[in-house]
């Protein structure tokens, strides 16, 4: 992708695109989002932002930000708290990372992962809770769960600072688990495979930094579009000015009170197009052919 912070004229003013990728950009079963690689072809040609806003981790998004054609672009890792800076969104003195050989700096709103799993211990023990960390499971009890390879196991095993986690007890003691970290200043949010527990920060907050960021460097706030499937998506999907809930299978309520919704029809990569269409194209204005697949005007019968 182009420069985030200067586009051509169709981002102006500038939109931002914050997007949930397990069910949403990426299909829930096979990871596949070949249905939306029409419009994010034509977001990069347009200068637009895609912003990967995800519980995947940053090991996971590095290769995937390049499979996808992110790679200029932030990302929000860890349901938020991994924020990660390529070059072009950074202050040129305060965020430099010389040993970063991309050129990539990474800001960890949250706590440490180390620390939150030691929490979660005494927690478990403590109140006689049942349920299982990543962190204690085997390779091969994440890639059963999850359906991914062996690397990208491991990838999504390299947590910095959140812990993921499969719950095995009845609702009333997970309002326990709920309260006792909040006392703790500790989050839980329930994902598309696991709950997650992390420090006080969410998509919503991350998200609400980097238009900050965005602002700070250019001078003016952008328009912003934020995409997701899940309950760990509504603090995202709250913050941003466009939201679009795209409909799942999981069954959970996505309660969302604002007047800019829209909720699709389709699931996954599918739905993820069908939202993008509705606010670029009906809302917004945006021509509906993409550039490259505009056709030439018939010549008039005379001219045969």
């Amino acid at each position: 992708m182009g420069d985030a912070t200067n586009g051509p004229a169709l981002n102006k003013p500038p939109l931002l695109i914050f997007t949930d990728l397990d069910g949403s950009l990426l299909d829930h079963d096979t990871y596949d989002w070949q249905p939306a690689s029409g419009w994010l072809s034509r977001l990069e040609r347009e200068a637009v932002p895609v912003i990967p806003t995800t519980s995947k981790t940053r090991a996971e998004l590095l290769a995937l930000r390049e499979e996808l054609g992110l790679i200029q672009t932030p990302f929000i890792a860890e349901n938020g708290a991994v924020i990660g800076l390529p070059p072009s969104w950074q202050h040129a003195r305060l965020d430099r990372d010389p040993a970063s050989p991309d050129g990539l700096v990474v800001k960890t709103p949250s706590l440490d992962v180390d620390f939150i799993r030691r929490r979660l211990d005494v927690i478990r023990e403590r109140h006689d809770l049942r349920f299982r960390r990543m962190g204690e499971m085997s390779l091969e009890e994440v890639r059963e769960l999850t359906g991914l390879g062996a690397a990208a196991t491991e990838q999504a095993m390299t947590r910095e600072g959140s812990e993921p986690l499969v719950w095995e007890d009845d609702e009333v003691k997970l309002g326990k688990l709920h309260e006792t970290l909040r006392i703790d200043g500790l989050h839980l949010t329930r994902g598309g495979r696991f709950w997650h527990v992390m420090g006080a920060v969410d998509k919503g907050q991350a998200a609400e930094w980097l238009v900050a960021r965005f602002q700070a460097l250019r001078g003016y706030r952008p328009r912003t579009l934020g995409l997701g499937d899940g309950p760990n998506d509504l603090a995202l999907l709250a913050a941003t000015d466009m939201s679009v809930v795209i409909a799942a299978g999981h069954g959970q309520p996505m309660p969302l009170e604002k007047p800019c919704v829209y909720r699709t029809r389709a699931h996954g990569p599918q739905g993820w197009s069908e939202g993008v269409s509705h606010w670029l194209q009906k809302e917004l204005g945006w021509e509906t052919e993409f550039p490259d697949e505009r056709q030439a005007p018939e010549n008039d019968a005379g001219d045969n």
